[in-house]
């Protein structure tokens, strides 16, 4: 028997993939629950595992090219005898250009059963004794003869990563250049002086000047987003908030793991507990309060296009786990490797380009969401002190996008006014 493969659906907003490699080639034994290809969904590249046992004998979509989702990727043969009958019958198809097409296709052809593909995130830990490691990995292992069994990754939580096959094979890696290597983390020094201004992100040294670049899946997915957000009644409200207190406060803690985006995202988490109604959503039916305060921080990917790792419960989590999840967060979304649940679950978001010395910006409200915090440099202000005196005070500028349908004006004050009360007079509550 000849089972089609479709291409994946991978999160609720997705509508095409893009293969990004075939972990099996034309003719190889394919196992019951063994990842067959990667898929590069809107914000992250998926393994994905195979729910029959066979042989792949045909691959209709090559490593770099995107189909719809529904539309047919694949053929796996129950037998080997059965392989050439594939080949012909994907010979004699067209690829299906939509999800309605590819159902029509697999309806008129009686003979093949049609199954589609487990679809599990990356995640760096062995799942039903297979080991996980990142695509690159994968590749390098087939390239350089490295059995990914022996090796034990450097990765997030022991996952293989291609340093690792590196390593192995007694080749050493390439310092990646920081274009690569350090994307625009939101956040972490907004309220800290620093010596000089952070540069901005530089473009590639091969940008094709004259020439236009498609789109990549993470670029399109952004695109898709803004276009939404222009459909919501948005306004916003400004703050000055001084930040000396913060600043003493994160000096002392910084030694342990705790980072500026940790205290922000929890200050925000700890404020929005008193103010549910900034954490709520429009729907048709109404406002959506949500049982959970998700803090999503936006971060600029090296390689183009923007995602938004989310802190769950961040009002119950402590300061320092709070920090250890971000890391994580960040580690992974760097790698592509976040599941769609810790990109997609925000129920608030932060902006940060403080870090690059800007003072401040209106950030564009995510689709699903009632607010967003664009937060700028902290920065020596001089002040007019309460006894008539002047002194020089660190203050940052906050600017927070409100959806107008349910959020109003006096809402949006209030929360900005307790935010700044907790930052200036009880930052310490953010450890306790």
């Amino acid at each position: 028997m000849i089972h089609e493969v479709f291409m994946p659906a991978l999160s609720s907003t997705m509508t095409e993939g893009k293969i990004v490699s075939w972990e099996k080639s034309p003719g190889d034994k394919v196992e019951k629950g063994e990842t067959v290809v990667v898929v590069e969904s809107d914000k992250a590249d998926m393994d994905v595992e195979s729910f029959y046992e066979g042989y792949l004998a045909t691959i209709t979509v090559s490593a770099g090219d995107s189909a719809p989702v529904g539309a047919p990727i694949a053929l796996i043969a129950e037998t080997e005898a059965e392989i050439e009958a594939a080949k012909q019958q994907a010979a004699q198809s067209t690829p299906a250009t939509d999800t309605a097409t590819a159902q029509q296709a697999t309806a008129s052809t009686p003979e093949p059963v049609q199954t589609t593909l487990a679809a599990v995130a990356d995640t760096p830990s062995r799942r039903n004794g297979r080991i996980i490691a990142s695509p690159r990995a994968r590749k390098l292992a087939k390239e350089l003869r490295v059995d990914l069994n022996t090796l034990k990754g450097s990765g997030p939580h022991g996952r293989i990563v291609a340093e690792d096959v590196e390593a192995a094979a007694g080749k050493v890696s390439t310092p990646p250049t920081p274009a690569t290597t350090t994307p625009a983390a939101p956040a972490t020094a907004a309220v800290m002086p620093t010596p000089t201004p952070a540069p901005l992100p530089t473009p590639p040294a091969a940008v094709p000047l004259g020439e236009v670049v498609p789109f990549n899946t993470l670029q399109n997915a952004v695109v898709r987003n803004m276009m939404v957000s222009l459909q919501v009644p948005t306004f916003r409200v400004g703050y000055t908030i001084t930040t000396d207190e913060l600043d003493k406060l994160y000096k002392k803690i910084k030694p342990k793991g705790v980072t500026m985006t940790g205290l922000l995202a929890k200050a925000v988490a700890v404020t929005l507990q008193k103010h549910p109604l900034v954490n709520a959503s429009y729907t048709e039916r109404g406002i959506q309060y949500h049982s959970s305060i998700n803090v999503a921080v936006a971060v600029a990917m090296a390689d183009g296009g923007l995602i938004t790792p989310v802190l769950r419960h961040a009002e119950q989590l402590d300061i320092y786990s709070l920090s250890r999840t971000w890391k994580d967060l960040v580690d992974r979304a760097r790698t592509k490797q976040l599941q769609p649940e810790e990109y997609n679950s925000g129920t608030f978001t932060l902006s940060n380009l403080g870090m690059f010395g800007v003072d401040r910006f209106d950030a564009i409200l995510p689709p699903g969401q009632g607010s967003i915090l664009a937060i700028g440099a902290s920065r020596p202000t001089v002040v007019a002190t309460p006894d008539g005196m002047m002194g020089v005070k660190r203050q940052m500028q906050v600017n927070i996008t409100c959806d107008h349908r349910i959020i109003y004006g006096t809402d949006a004050a209030a929360f900005l006014q307790d935010l700044a009360k907790l930052i200036e007079t009880d930052p310490q509550s953010l450890t306790l």
